[in-house]
C-alpha cells in the first residue's frame, strides 16, 4: 500500500490537488505517525505491565488537526486512514461516536457494576489501535463532563492512538460552555498526548467544490431540491449513490431537549423549514444550531403572510443566528428573499432579514470562517 505522503504528492503531481504548503506539512506529520503505528507493536496494558514494564512499545502520540472549513482536513484524514497499513483502525464522525458512547454508558449502568467509563473504553478499544475522528466539536455538558475520563482511559489504559480534525484549536473547544471547568482536563490531555497541527492555508477548497452552485433555489420543486442535494454531497464528499445511508444526528438543545437532524455529516446539517420555524423555538435553539454546523440546508421555505407571523419571527431569529456565526445557508424556497414576507406584523423589520439573506449569498460571505468574528 502506498504511504500517506506518497499518495498526497501523487495527487498534487497529477493535478487533482493544488500545491499547498500547510497541507503538505500536515501530510508529512500524518505520514510519520503512519510509520510509527506500522512499525510498533501494541503494548500490553493492565496491572502486570504497569508493575513490571513491557518490552513492547507505548502507543504513538496522536494528532489533533484543526483549521477553518474547506482547508482539506477531511481529505487528509481520508488519505491517512486509507493508506494506514494496519488492520486495527477505525474512522468515525465524532458526533456519531459520542452517540455510541452514550448508548454504551447506558448499557453499562444497567449492569450496576460501578463506574461505566473504564468498561466502555475497553469495549470501544476492542480491535482498535488507531481511532480517527472527523469534526471534533463539543456542544453539550454531558459530553464535556465525560470526555477527559473517557479519552484518558482510551489512551492510557487501552493504548489507543487518537487522530482527529476540528474547526477549532483545543483551547476553544466548548468555549463559554456550561460548567466548562469539567472539560478543561480534556484540553490538557489533548495538548499532552496529541500533536496539535494548524491547517489554515489561504485557500478554501470547499468553495472550489461548490463551483458556481448557487445557495438560494426557487421555486420549490424537484429542480431546487436537486441543487441543495448536490451541495450536500459536494460539501461532505459523500457518494450520491449511497444517499439512503447518509447519517442523521441529534442536537442537544439543553434542558433535556434534543433536535433531530435528518441528515448530519461533517458539519453540514439538513432541516425542514417546518421543523425549524413551524414549531415553538427560541433564539437559544437557533444559536445551538449555528454553533454546531458550519453549513445549514433548509428546505421548504414558504411565502408567508399575516397568518404566518410566528413562523416569520422564528425565521428571522434563525437567520440572525446563522449570520452572526458565519454559517453558510443553502435553501429551497417558494420565492426570492424579498418576496417571502411582504405583509403582516413585522414585515418592515423583515427587510433586515432580506438584506442578510442577500449578503449570505455573496462570495465574500461564503469565504468567512465559521464562528463569531
Amino acid at each position: 500500500m502506498t504511504g500517506m505522503l506518497a499518495r498526497y504528492d501523487a495527487l498534487v503531481d497529477g493535478g487533482e490537488l493544488k500545491p499547498d504548503e500547510a497541507q503538505r506539512a500536515a501530510a508529512q506529520a500524518l505520514d510519520a505517525l503512519q510509520t510509527r503505528l506500522e512499525e510498533t507493536r501494541p503494548a500490553k496494558r493492565g496491572l502486570l505491565s504497569s508493575l513490571f514494564g513491557s518490552d513492547e512499545s507505548a502507543p504513538p502520540r496522536g494528532i489533533y488537526m484543526w483549521g477553518g472549513v474547506g482547508r482539506g482536513k477531511s481529505m487528509l484524514m481520508d488519505l491517512f486512514v486509507e493508506t494506514l497499513a494496519i488492520e486495527r483502525k477505525r474512522r468515525v464522525h465524532f458526533h456519531a461516536f459520542m452517540l455510541e458512547v452514550d448508548r454504551l454508558i447506558r448499557e453499562e449502568r444497567a449492569k450496576e457494576t460501578g463506574d461505566p467509563i473504564a468498561p466502555v473504553a475497553a469495549r470501544i478499544a476492542q480491535g482498535v489501535r488507531c481511532l480517527a475522528f472527523d469534526e471534533m466539536v463539543v456542544n453539550n455538558t454531558a459530553d464535556a463532563a465525560i470526555m477527559s475520563r473517557l479519552f484518558t482511559a482510551l489512551i492510557h489504559d487501552e493504548g489507543v492512538t487518537v487522530v482527529t480534525t476540528s474547526n477549532r484549536p483545543p483551547r476553544d473547544l466548548y468555549k463559554d460552555g456550561l460548567n466548562r471547568s469539567l472539560f478543561l482536563p480534556f484540553i490538557d490531555l489533548v495538548q499532552a498526548q496529541l500533536d496539535v497541527i494548524e491547517l489554515n492555508g489561504p485557500t478554501d477548497y470547499r468553495l472550489d467544490r461548490l463551483g458556481d452552485l448557487d445557495s438560494w433555489h426557487t421555486p420549490l420543486g424537484d429542480g431546487a431540491t436537486a441543487q441543495v442535494r448536490e451541495a450536500f454531497f459536494r460539501l461532505t464528499d459523500y457518494k450520491p449513490e449511497d444517499a439512503e445511508h447518509v447519517p442523521s444526528g441529534e442536537l442537544d438543545l439543553a434542558g433535556g431537549r434534543r433536535l433531530h437532524v435528518p441528515k448530519s455529516l461533517k458539519g453540514v446539517g439538513v432541516f425542514s423549514f417546518k421543523r425549524l420555524c413551524g414549531e415553538n423555538r427560541g433564539a437559544a435553539d437557533y444559536l445551538a444550531i449555528a454553533q454546531a454546523f458550519h453549513t445549514v440546508i433548509v428546505v421548504g421555505i414558504p411565502r408567508m403572510g399575516p397568518e404566518n407571523r410566528n413562523e416569520a419571527i422564528r425565521f428571522t431569529k434563525l437567520v440572525d443566528a446563522l449570520y452572526e456565526n458565519n454559517v453558510k445557508l443553502f435553501a429551497t424556497a417558494a420565492a426570492e428573499p424579498e418576496d417571502l414576507y411582504v405583509s403582516g406584523d413585522g414585515a418592515f423589520e423583515f427587510e433586515r432579514t432580506v438584506s442578510r439573506l442577500k449578503e449570505m449569498q455573496s462570495k465574500d460571505y461564503m469565504e468567512l470562517g465559521h464562528g463569531v468574528s
